[in-house]
């Protein structure tokens, strides 16, 4: 069992099922516990990503796009203050909000080793598939005199097989979010360079 191991696989109260938080809710929250502009930054792709991924190619309705934003957006918020309680604090911080459990578990199992729940539904793993994913596409982009301009799949693909390239990425959770996800890591690849720089 790992130090960020849940121990649970149950997550709010069925009663607040399509329940959320507003907006400026979420952005206050993400304010309040994410301190480093380049946590945001990733937490922002990541929910732009699935904002994207639930319109386009779930073609869900606007009310349910959010549920996937929200999860994409909030998915790290006590990463930068309490690393120690990764993932359990904003979850207990969302319960508390009575927020729909649906995006409470899309949290919980974004890292599945990590915190021993597994991805069930698409919108748990998209956001399984995009987090360690968009990470890695960002750092490409940054040493790219282009950024994302111009980047192609196969220039990532190449990254991927440096191991010293991000190096805390992890290629095995990579690979298990894609098949999981049951999306080619091309497309998935593809998607991410075409969606994550219109983050603003």
């Amino acid at each position: 069992m790992t130090p960020l191991h849940l121990g649970r696989t149950r997550f709010g109260n069925p009663a607040n099922l399509g329940k959320v938080i507003s907006r400026e809710e979420a952005e206050a929250l993400l304010q309040e516990w994410v301190l480093n502009p380049r946590l945001q930054l990733h937490m922002r792709q990541v929910a732009f990503l699935m904002k994207s991924w639930a319109a386009e190619k779930e073609g869900l309705p606007a009310d349910v796009q959010w549920q996937w934003e929200l999860a994409g957006l909030l998915h790290d918020a006590d990463w930068d203050q309490w690393p120690q309680q990764h993932c359990a604090r904003i979850i207990e911080e969302l319960e508390r909000r009575n927020v729909d459990p649906g995006i409470l578990h899309a949290i919980a199992s974004h890292g599945p080793h990590h915190f021993g729940v597994d991805p069930e539904t698409a919108m748990d793993k998209m956001l399984y598939a995009f987090d360690e994913l968009s990470g890695l596409v960002h750092a490409y982009a940054l040493m790219r005199p282009e950024g994302y301009q111009n980047m192609e799949v196969k220039g990532v693909k190449k990254r991927l097989k440096e191991k010293s390239f991000a190096a805390g990425v992890s290629r095995e959770e990579i690979q298990d979010a894609s098949d999981r996800a049951g999306v080619a890591p091309d497309e998935l690849i593809a998607f991410i360079i075409a969606h994550q720089p219109l983050v603003n």
